[in-house]
């Protein structure tokens, strides 16, 4: 079987095809990202095999999305080789240290050789779209919470009482009506409202993308959503990031990518687990979250933390209620999946 590794690039990307055991066959290829760019890639490589090949491209999804869903289309299995695991091969495999897009697509396929189990591509027009709002809300959270730290910091430099949680529409009138009264400088005033009414643009926006969200999450999530602890963003969050739930054949591979499931740091028979504080983080702090609502509305999960407070503390029960919320988390999203209507495009070989 041969594998061909991709290093990908804005305006062109760099193949190289690897047999089984590690050798390359043929020359690299560097290929323009433009429309011809499958039918560039799929000459290539059936003059130099007999056309099947395993595609693996090192995760760079915003210059590569195009070509991963052109190879599939084409009925070629392509998978994503992560950053860090090419930087792992890259030290043992390149002694000198050099560093090249030769040398980068040769280590993605030496990756994916070593590593059977990589994430596969897969096309799924819904959680794109999901996706690309759950970033979008993220990014103006990020905005608003550094507009809202920005307004605080002034207005303690200018006023006496400053309204707490700028994000409420009563404060921020608050916040307006005491810098229309207060003593200040035309160009300050200016500069103070300014900032107020870019924070009620934000939280406008991020209201209406609240619905959108809602609307988008309710049909492919209705088993997800009765979890205790699972709003309609965290469930967004998790379609998002997860997508097609059968890339996790069970609940132990699911907690391991999102940093979950202990991991194994023993020896000479003295068995010891320690935190993984890998994995997806966006995932592990909805779980986290999920686990502290829980703590708060759900009795069975009291009982859970109660039971294994004492031997493992707070922060170890809590992770426990985490590690358990990953499996009931992963039957919902599978019931959830097995009604969806859309189409889910996959290699056949593929889980």
């Amino acid at each position: 079987m041969v594998t061909v590794g991709i290093d990908p690039h804005k305006h062109v990307h760099i193949a190289v095809a690897v047999r089984g055991d590690g050798r390359p066959i043929g020359t690299p290829l560097t290929v323009k990202n433009d429309a011809l760019l499958i039918i560039t890639l799929l000459k290539w490589i059936r003059s130099i095999t007999d056309g099947t090949a395993t595609w693996a491209i090192e995760d760079g999804r915003g210059f590569a999305r195009r070509l991963a869903d052109g190879l599939l289309l084409a009925g070629q299995e392509v998978v994503w080789v992560p950053s860090r695991l090419t930087a792992a091969h890259r030290k043992l495999h390149a002694a000198t240290g050099a560093k090249s897009d030769p040398v980068d697509a040769t280590v993605a396929a030496h990756a994916a050789i070593a590593t059977p189990d990589l994430d596969r591509h897969r096309i799924d027009e819904h959680v794109r779209e999901l996706r690309v709002l759950v970033d979008y809300r993220a990014d103006l959270i990020k905005r608003r919470t550094m507009v809202i730290n920005q307004l605080k910091a002034q207005l303690h430099v200018w006023l006496d009482h400053t309204p707490q949680d700028l994000t409420r529409a009563k404060n921020l009138a608050m916040v307006t009506t005491l810098t229309s009264t207060a003593q200040l400088s035309p160009h300050v005033r200016r500069a103070l409202a300014g900032m107020t009414a870019e924070i009620a643009a934000l939280n406008r926006q991020i209201r209406d993308l609240d619905t959108t969200i809602r609307q988008l999450v309710s049909p492919l999530a209705p088993t997800l959503l009765q979890v205790t602890g699972i709003s309609y963003n965290s469930a967004a969050v998790l379609i998002a990031e997860i997508g097609d739930i059968t890339r996790f054949p069970s609940s132990a591979r699911l907690a391991r990518y999102t940093g979950c499931a202990p991991i194994p740091v023993y020896s000479a028979g003295q068995e010891r687990h320690r935190l993984h504080r890998g994995g997806n983080r966006r995932l592990n702090s909805v779980l986290y979250t999920t686990a502290i609502v829980q703590k708060r509305f759900s009795p069975a999960a009291q009982q859970l933390l109660a039971h294994h407070g004492p031997a493992k503390g707070t922060r170890g029960a809590r992770r426990i209620l985490q590690r358990h919320l990953i499996d009931v988390i992963h039957r919902a999203m599978t019931a959830d999946q097995a009604t969806w209507q859309h189409h889910i495009t996959r290699h056949h070989n593929a889980a």
